[in-house]
């Protein structure tokens, strides 16, 4: 259980540096600093894209519009962190019951 925990942990993990690169890369396309006509840009922004869209669709659909304010990400970084502190305590009350 504790290794599916840590699986769980370090999936996480990793989302929330993807979100995190999203983030950045498209504080530096708004303010064109980098340029999207450049393939290598274009290819990475369109896989982080894909890959962070389901997890910003419903909450999305769920928050207000705040126009060109985007606060999905922020809101999805929350949840993966709650979702790590759940995790944690999680395995610290399963190495406590003695469930090794």
């Amino acid at each position: 259980m504790i290794t599916i925990l840590s699986i769980l942990q370090v999936l996480l993990t990793v989302a929330q540096w993807i979100i995190i690169i999203q983030a950045i890369l498209s504080w530096l396309i708004s303010f064109n600093v980098i340029n999207t006509h450049n393939d290598t840009v274009r290819a990475i922004w369109t896989a982080l894209d894909r890959i962070t869209e389901p997890f910003y669709r419903p909450i999305r659909r769920i928050m207000p519009d705040f126009g060109a304010l985007d606060l999905s990400p922020l809101v999805v970084l929350l949840i993966i962190w709650c979702i790590q502190i759940a995790i944690g305590r999680l395995a610290l009350w399963w190495v406590g019951a003695g469930a090794l």
